[in-house]
């Protein structure tokens, strides 16, 4: 019973996910329905204005659903990637999230997506040598055929036979000595 239950789950889940995805182009160019030049528009009692976008709304929306669109798509492909690079994509998130909240904050003097770049260079700069080091970890595990975890085992066991020689050694030499003495 638990088990149909979690795979109901999951199918509604990845259909809301699915139809998200198909209907993204039509909210990607949603700004094209908004009414030209108005400066605010209601929607389900929810009043949206034109936060100083030339008093139009729907330039509003045009910066919000260019920016909001992709981002969502992008958090979609990294939470559902199974590739070994999927960290390689925090960095446009990181961007679009950076431009998002420049433009939810807009004020008539500043510039959009222009200074995002350094907050997102130090997002890059983490982010790159995270990516690099898994490249590297699974390049000399399946290309080269290196298993640290193997090596790491075949060293202690190389320990362990060296430290058995060395007390084998102690022994002989102790058998010795006492044969020497009677």
């Amino acid at each position: 019973m638990k088990d149909k239950t979690r795979i109901r789950k999951k199918f509604v889940i990845e259909g809301v996910i699915a139809l998200f995805i198909a209907i993204s182009p039509i909210l990607f160019y949603g700004y094209k329905y908004l009414p030209v030049g108005a400066k605010t528009w209601t929607f389900l009692g929810i009043e949206f204005t034109d936060n100083g976008f030339d008093d139009d709304v729907s330039l509003a929306f045009y910066y919000y659903l260019n920016k909001l669109i992709p981002l969502l798509l992008l958090v979609i492909w990294f939470v559902t990637s199974k590739n070994w690079w999927y960290h390689a994509i925090l960095i446009p998130i990181a961007m679009y999230s950076f431009q998002l909240y420049t433009v939810l904050n807009y004020s008539n003097s500043e510039r959009i997506d222009e200074n995002e770049i350094l907050y997102v260079i130090a997002v890059t700069m983490v982010v790159i040598p995270v990516v690099y080091f898994i490249r590297v970890k699974l390049v000399d595990k399946h290309v080269h055929g290196i298993d640290l975890e193997a090596m790491d085992t075949e060293l202690q066991i190389l320990k362990e036979k060296e430290e058995l020689r060395k007390e084998r050694e102690k022994l002989e030499q102790r058998k010795k000595t006492a044969s020497k003495k009677m």
